[in-house]
């Protein structure tokens, strides 16, 4: 699908937790050749180093303060992101369920949020990414040559994520209610809430199985390269 003599173009993939855009833009990325930006992981960094410092969640003069002293990169690699924090290798500590919910509490702060813009504008500049998150055709990249809501019921959602967390133990029921609380931060926080960009295309995968998720999104893309 990738053509090396085509305008590499900039993708937009939002939606709540569960809804598997992070398995979608990472397999799209690697059909296009395209870079596989998470914006998630950036905050999951983020929210590390402030468990590391013991920081408080909530204190964002703190967080605005600790973001502009991080150096956090995104580095593509064969068997996925790498993340790093300050030259050091993070990636598997940030996928990890504490890390996960302090990156939900740390993303609602407008300075941080209005840091990680500028770093994700920096990486995404010259196109040729596929970037996921919750606002990046609203608010990182509004501008996006394609732009992707993807949502599923929250009941499938909620299976989702107990059935990704297993091997890791806890309780469904304290996963299900993570999730629920993570919507109503993302939805209802003043800076960059959770919502479709006007003129992103809606894609309910409640229904859908991963590979017809990704078909309807290729087609988009195709579409517009095409054009």
């Amino acid at each position: 699908m990738s053509d090396s003599n085509s305008r590499k173009i900039i993708i937009a993939i939002d939606g709540p937790a569960g809804a598997g855009k992070s398995t979608i833009a990472s397999r799209l990325a690697r059909k296009l050749g395209y870079v596989n930006l998470e914006s998630g992981a950036m905050y999951r960094a983020l929210a590390l180093k402030a468990i590391e410092r013991d920081i408080s969640f909530d204190d964002e003069i703190a967080l605005d303060q600790l973001a502009h002293n991080s150096r956090i990169k995104i580095e593509p690699t064969l068997g996925g992101n790498r993340v790093m924090l300050d030259g050091r290798d993070v990636t598997q500590r940030v996928r990890e369920e504490d890390v996960s919910q302090a990156a939900s509490r740390v993303s609602v702060h407008p300075n941080v949020r209005e840091w990680m813009v500028a770093r994700q504008r920096e990486l995404g500049v010259n196109g040729g990414v596929v970037m996921e998150g919750r606002d990046i055709g609203t608010k990182v990249f509004p501008n996006a040559d394609v732009k992707i809501f993807l949502d599923a019921d929250p009941v499938i959602r909620e299976q989702r994520r107990i059935q990704q967390q297993h091997s890791r133990g806890g309780s469904a029921d304290a996963m299900a209610a993570e999730l629920r609380e993570r919507d109503r931060r993302d939805r209802t926080r003043a800076n960059s809430p959770l919502v479709a960009a006007t003129d992103a295309t809606v894609i309910d995968s409640t229904g859908l199985s991963e590979d017809e998720v990704l078909q309807r999104v290729e087609a988009l893309v195709q579409q517009k390269m095409a054009g």
